[in-house]
């Protein structure tokens, strides 16, 4: 696929996402996701413009836990458990996505969090973590975009981590 051939679709692989990674989805002056290991999702299995909580749209991901995961020998030794901070940046990673999806241009960037809750930890005998986003905003100018949203992350179906007003912003460079 070459950024001529991008269809806007409801839903994306892990083959599709490496080629949003490479600068082949959107465009390689624009946003990107990060490539593995720091993709934290391996699927989007629905996003939208419209509908959500707050009615300004929403994205649901998930990734396969699997024992062999590149953090889990470093963190920590004896006690494997994944930080989650990269629970946290995979919310980040999705809702610049959604910025990118939806039709906006620039480079992402995570901008800020208000408040974020951690209740549970992903281990490695976990099958499955599910990311569910709902956008509350987009402010647009001329050289930002800001989408804000409200996050959760579950673990084998339970939520785990919350994170509301989440802030990722597209920056255009004056060039592109």
């Amino acid at each position: 696929m070459t950024v001529k051939e991008y269809v806007k679709k409801s839903s994306y692989n892990y083959d599709e996402l490496i080629i949003c990674g490479n600068g082949d989805m959107f465009g390689h002056k624009y946003g990107k996701l990060p490539s593995p290991p720091m993709l934290m999702f391996d699927k989007i299995t629905d996003v939208s413009e419209t509908g959500g909580t707050f009615g300004n749209g929403y994205m649901r991901a998930e990734m396969d836990v699997k024992p062999d995961l590149w953090f889990f020998d470093c963190h920590f030794q004896h006690d494997p458990v994944m930080p989650g901070c990269l629970g946290l940046d995979a919310m980040w990673q999705l809702i610049g996505f959604f910025l990118l999806w939806s039709g906006n241009a620039g480079k992402g960037r995570a901008l800020g969090a208000g408040k974020v809750r951690f209740s549970d930890q992903v281990l490695r005998e976990n099958k499955k973590i599910n990311y569910e986003i709902e956008m509350k905003r987009v402010i647009k100018s001329r050289s930002l975009t800001v989408g804000i949203g409200d996050a959760r992350l579950l673990i084998d179906g339970k939520p785990s981590y919350s994170a509301e007003d989440l802030k990722v912003g597209l920056f255009v460079d004056k060039e592109a």
